[in-house]
């Protein structure tokens, strides 16, 4: 009977993995000793191995490239860090690292774009492609950059209006995209998403409001399917349907030279996560390619517009299991010393999974548990991975201590769960580092964040 829990790892999962190995029984990620940083900068914890972020952006730019030189494409592949996955500044300047774009969501995003150029981290010819629904304040930012030399601005209209307000106030000629309300699965509580034009408004748009535009310019066709890239009917029948849209403008637009494709990549949720990257960006280059030529239209330049893939896997979370609660005669209730609602909110707001292994003791014998978070809400749990529909974890002692991760949480929680903020029954903020690699392939470690301390929650309470 196998009863070690590095027995129960071997005999369920994959492993390990590139990511994840153990050395002395102890856990590695990216070869980073999790022991050795929870002995030196102590729990609750906030990682972010910023290696990653240039390794998956290279990872796509790869995919992309041999699917061009497989099916003979002939135009040009861009890479866009969608920032509302991660707005921090260390992630921007990785990827950027990467010759990339940048896509935005808000007003706010085009402060940090005019933040990087101060600091001479980007040019004026970088290149912005600004999504979602556009505010006067939004609108006004992307005018008044546009106007001072910033020409690689894209606004994508999600409406009308948005074109007349950049008419008032543009005075040079500007490139423009127009993004297609996508209709949503079955399932979906709506039909068609809230974001964009309809299919068949587009044309008409053009026709009327765009073709004789006197600085507008029509560059950009944009598409987005809300539950990601995935070999389903429905992503193809979608993208069928933008494709037609794409044949019908390029024929009475030329200028019109670029699809946006969107986000979308998933990213390891589970060690047991299986999706064929390079076969899925092959299909939709050979359909893009395909499509165009059926049509006797030229093919576009592809941009992507990938957030969660970008960041997700550079980030973990540590925590100390501090108790045991036995409830009942089956149900064990281990402690973490932080929160799930407060750090990890996806696990509570849409029961996201993520990654989870301990960090130590991976000889002793294991058992069944569930995981509590410290605020006084019931929905402050984890109960289940996506490999076995349960937790199991070295067996609870008080005298040895028990440390577990949750991985590739970079993207979203940190703006989701409010950084820096208020959170709920006030649990502070963890500690966060930055791990970076050095010339030598050491491992660097900075403290980006210190732990929120009572009296920071305190002032912001007006106490």
């Amino acid at each position: 009977m196998k009863i070690k829990y590095s027995e129960l790892i071997d005999q369920t999962l994959y492993f390990p993995t590139e990511e994840f190995n153990v050395s002395e029984n102890n856990l590695l990620f990216h070869d980073i000793p999790l022991m050795e940083v929870v002995e030196k900068f102590g729990t609750p914890l906030k990682i972010s191995y910023l290696p990653r972020i240039s390794q998956n952006i290279q990872k796509a730019k790869s995919w992309f490239r041999e699917a061009f030189e497989k099916t003979d494409y002939k135009k040009n592949y861009r890479y866009c860090y969608c920032t509302k996955s991660s707005h921090f500044k260390f992630v921007l300047e990785e990827a950027l690292k990467n010759d990339i774009s940048i896509e935005t969501s808000s007003a706010y995003d085009m402060d940090i774009v005019k933040s990087l150029y101060k600091e001479g981290k980007v040019d004026k010819d970088i290149e912005v492609i600004c999504n979602g629904f556009k505010t006067d304040d939004y609108l006004a930012k992307i005018s008044d950059m546009i106007n001072n030399g910033f020409e690689n601005i894209t606004p994508i209209l999600d409406n009308y209006r948005e074109l007349d307000k950049l008419t008032e106030s543009i005075d040079t000629t500007f490139d423009i995209g127009i993004r297609i309300a996508s209709e949503e699965e079955p399932k979906f509580e709506f039909y068609t998403s809230r974001l964009g034009i309809g299919y068949k408004d587009i044309i008409p748009y053009y026709s009327q409001k765009i073709a004789e535009h006197p600085n507008a310019r029509l560059k950009m066709l944009h598409f987005f399917i809300n539950t990601g890239i995935k070999d389903t009917a429905y992503y193809w029948n979608e993208l069928y349907k933008c494709l037609r849209v794409y044949a019908r403008l390029k024929k009475i637009a030329p200028e019109v030279n670029s699809l946006n494709i969107g986000g979308g990549f998933p990213i390891k949720t589970s060690l047991q996560f299986d999706y064929d990257y390079q076969y899925m960006v092959e299909e939709i280059v050979s359909q893009i390619k395909k499509f165009c030529e059926e049509e006797g239209v030229e093919e576009p330049n592809i941009y992507t517009e990938f957030g969660s893939f970008t960041v997700g896997e550079s980030g973990a979370n540590i925590y100390k299991i501090i108790s045991q609660k036995r409830q009942n005669d089956r149900e064990k209730w281990n402690m973490i010393d932080s929160s799930f609602m407060t750090t990890l909110p996806d696990t509570w707001a849409i029961s996201r999974h993520f990654i989870m292994l301990p960090l130590n003791r991976w000889d002793d014998t294991y058992e069944r548990v569930f995981l509590g978070g410290l605020t006084c809400d019931s929905d402050d749990y984890y109960n289940s991975e996506q490999h076995t529909n349960a937790i199991y974890l070295p067996v609870f002692s008080d005298t040895k201590p028990l440390y577990i991760g949750f991985f590739h949480t970079g993207a979203y929680q940190e703006t989701i769960g409010g950084y820096g903020g208020v959170h709920h029954c006030l649990m502070p903020q963890p500690r966060h580092i930055l791990i970076q690699k050095d010339e030598n392939g050491d491992f660097q470690y900075e403290i980006f964040r210190e732990k929120q301390e009572p009296e920071d929650v305190l002032k912001l309470l007006g106490y």
